[in-house]
């Protein structure tokens, strides 16, 4: 299913002075004493004040232990009545981590907080309602053409990792590569990996191939243009 709006907000919205505030509610004065603080490694604290990220997930966890306003550490002093249409969703909305799928190629990991493009925030009983369990959702960016007309460069998919068994639209580990294929079992238990761009022949992944192929999880929902 394809969805067209379907986020509240993005990590990478908001007041550039943010860190600094975070930084004084947590009494320390460098990135590397933050990241201990907040048990994330130094580059993640550099990476959210290089981009413009914003941590909601942590924000939620220091507010709560040191008291402070959750609007005032986010916002500062920009606090105004259009933030009830940030905050106001936190507590009935899952986010979801986006990450990006070129970072984790080659011999990287997929899951690591350093390949986190920003988080999209998702209505918590309406992805229950879909079927889908929110701690075992993951987001990426579609990378090429081969899914074409499914999917398309550039749009974000969010992926069911509860749901590994074909046939559907998966993502997928291959050696030392991520895809996003279309995966159908056939006759003596091999995989047939289809792109749904017909320029791009069909794969055959035999039963002793599989040792090479990870199936990360199913491709439930799009989140791209309307064309």
């Amino acid at each position: 299913m394809a969805i067209e709006s379907p986020f509240l907000m993005s990590d990478a919205q908001f007041e550039p002075n943010f860190l600094n505030r975070l930084m004084s509610v947590c009494g320390v004065e460098q990135d590397r004493d933050l990241a201990i603080e907040l048990g994330v490694p130094t580059s993640t604290v550099s990476n959210w004040r290089s981009r413009g990220n914003i941590p909601i997930k942590q924000c939620i966890r220091i507010a709560k232990e040191k008291g402070v306003s959750l609007d005032w550490l986010i916002l500062g002093d920009r606090v105004s009545s259009e933030f009830e249409s940030l905050t106001s969703p936190v507590e009935g909305y899952t986010p979801v981590p986006i990450y990006d799928i070129e970072a984790a190629a080659g011999d990287g990991r997929l899951f690591e907080v350093e390949n986190i493009e920003t988080s999209l925030y998702f209505d918590t009983e309406q992805l229950k309602h879909d079927g889908l369990d929110p701690i075992k959702l993951v987001g990426v960016r579609v990378r090429g053409d081969s899914m074409d007309t499914t999917l398309q460069d550039g749009d974000r998919v969010l992926v069911d990792c509860s749901s590994k068994k074909p046939d559907g639209v998966f993502l997928l580990r291959m050696d030392d590569g991520l895809r996003i294929k279309r995966v159908q079992r056939v006759a003596g238990g091999a995989y047939m990996l289809i792109s749904d761009n017909s320029r791009y022949q069909p794969e055959m992944i035999k039963p002793e191939e599989m040792g090479g192929l990870e199936i990360i999880g199913e491709c439930r929902v799009r989140i791209g243009r309307i064309s």
